[in-house]
């Protein structure tokens, strides 16, 4: 409620709902049909981040930028070295050993020579700013309004520090949610076009926050393989409340056990994949609200 007691919302206009046949647009028209949706209860409100909430997307999201151009920039060099007849087999491509290598071709021409080195440069700059990013991420994430709903996050395997800092700011508010519907927001379910007798389901629908359902893909990986509480997940147990670490334990069990079911189903690999950050969302949401 506002001052003067009026009921005031945010609301989002791709969720407002409109006749397809409407193709009269005013502000008088507009009013009216705010005010009845206003009236049935039919609008979806947005939640407004406040501005320090907005500062700390704004570094996650700029340290997802800079691995999208390392990312980029790997590629382009492995794709230049390729056509060029240079194919590493030793291993790893991000260790320390690949790094010398990299450095130690040679070509003969200048042009050539010059593209590579440029795009050798851009990648040791990127890995610089990503380095930085972290670090800056990581010192918010132990001393700001997060730090709480991260340790609770990194109860659960896959998460890390930079990992629960980003859904934690990403997803902000975790009080309007609840198990189920934290899924659908982040377009973790799948589509579906039913009528009648027939039900007829598609892939994810990929609505909401990408990058806070990419770190989900990304963690469900984490759980697939025997479950054990190692020297890194106790450590991150002691900075949090003894409900979440059981909590998440819970979770831990029960994700590891889901993946073992999927794998003797003989589900594919994507899809089982799916479905676990589908569920990971969930027990992401559980430690986060408890008191």
């Amino acid at each position: 409620m506002g001052t003067a007691q009026i009921r005031c919302e945010v609301a989002a206009p791709s969720k407002l709902a409109r006749p397809a046949g409407d193709r009269v647009k005013t502000d008088a028209r507009d009013a009216l049909q705010l005010a009845k949706l206003l009236r049935n209860d039919d609008i979806i409100s947005v939640r407004v981040p406040t501005i320090t909430q907005e500062a700390a997307r704004d570094l996650v999201r700029a340290r997802e930028d800079v691995r999208g151009d390392l990312m980029r920039a790997r590629h382009r060099v492995s794709k230049l070295l390729l056509r060029h007849g240079h194919v590493y087999y030793g291993g790893a491509t991000r260790s320390a050993k690949h790094h010398a290598r990299l450095h130690r071709i040679q070509f003969d021409e200048l042009g050539t020579r010059c593209a590579y080195e440029a795009d050798l440069e851009a990648i040791e700059f990127a890995v610089a700013r990503r380095d930085r990013l972290d670090r800056l991420i990581t010192r918010m994430a132990a001393d700001s309004e997060f730090t709480d709903v991260t340790r609770r996050l990194c109860c659960l395997r896959g998460i890390s520090t930079l990992t629960g800092f980003a859904l934690a700011v990403e997803i902000g508010d975790w009080q309007r949610f609840n198990g189920p519907s934290i899924g659908a927001y982040l377009g973790l379910v799948p589509s579906e076009h039913s009528s009648g007798q027939s039900r007829r389901q598609g892939g994810i629908t990929k609505t909401g926050n990408s990058h806070a359902r990419r770190l989900l893909i990304e963690a469900a990986r984490h759980h697939k393989p025997r479950y054990t509480v190692g020297a890194v997940l106790r450590a991150r147990w002691e900075q949090a409340p003894e409900a979440a670490r059981v909590r998440a334990h819970v979770g831990n069990t029960r994700l590891n056990q889901r993946w073992a079911s999927y794998t003797r189903r003989h589900k594919k690999n994507t899809v089982a994949n799916t479905a676990i950050a589908r569920e990971l969302a969930g027990w992401c949401w559980s430690p986060a609200v408890l008191e």
